[in-house]
């Protein structure tokens, strides 16, 4: 490695870290809580099986995974303002990411829902206990351990996807390497450190998977 790309990496790695932490991150954690939301009730309709609000879930749901991301980012942020409906790009990529992932997220809880024995519903009823108080004592505590690795899949394959802002001016990490990039043409050097900066994010979180998956397991009474 020569002497002139190895100190424009030293000199942007903080810069790209930095927008990693102070952007890449919310944008990730913000998403996915929004995501989180939206499978939720969406699984728990679906669950339920009512009939109307099944079908327009389903609907989202087909909408959603048969469109590509990035034509579903520029839809929000590039068209619908000729419809007079204006988004900044940051609170546009969440809305766009956590909507996205929600669907996918959505099937996830589903079937983890559908897991659970419907005789516990039977037997919530029997102690007296009302559909919701089942629904979030009983049944979603033990479809959210089943989901749990499914969910965390989904967190990692969001924080990378989040690279995608970039094309919807977001300020975020992968769009700071192209910033820098235009001014000193290392498209390898600087591509090739934005990788791994991902990569260490995702190890994280891959750590911290297990340590969950761990926890759950043991609640479950099963040995870690």
């Amino acid at each position: 490695m020569n002497e002139r790309l190895w100190g424009i990496l030293v000199d942007s790695f903080p810069k790209l870290l930095d927008y990693g932490i102070r952007v890449t991150v919310p944008l990730t954690v913000l998403s996915f809580a929004l995501a989180l939301l939206i499978s939720v009730i969406v699984a728990l309709i679906q669950y339920a099986q009512v009939k109307v609000l099944r079908q327009i879930c389903r609907f989202y749901i087909w909408i959603v995974r048969g469109t590509p991301l990035l034509v579903q980012l520029w839809l929000v942020f590039y068209g619908l303002p000729s419809a007079g409906i204006l988004i900044d790009a940051f609170p546009a990529a969440v809305l766009v990411f956590g909507f996205n992932e929600g669907a996918y997220m959505a099937e996830s809880v589903r079937g983890a829902l559908e897991s659970v024995s419907r005789g516990q519903l039977e037997a919530g009823y029997c102690v007296g206990m009302s559909y919701m108080q089942i629904m979030l004592h009983v049944v979603l505590p033990q479809a959210f351990r089943t989901a749990f690795p499914a969910l965390s899949n989904s967190l990692i394959s969001m924080l990378k996807g989040t690279s995608l802002a970039s094309t919807i001016t977001v300020m975020e990490m992968f769009r700071q390497a192209t910033v820098i990039n235009g001014r000193v043409y290392e498209s390898l050097g600087l591509y090739t450190e934005v990788a791994l900066i991902y990569l260490a994010f995702c190890t994280l979180l891959t750590w911290l998977q297990r340590i969950g998956e761990k926890k759950l397991a043991s609640y479950g009474g099963e040995k870690a």
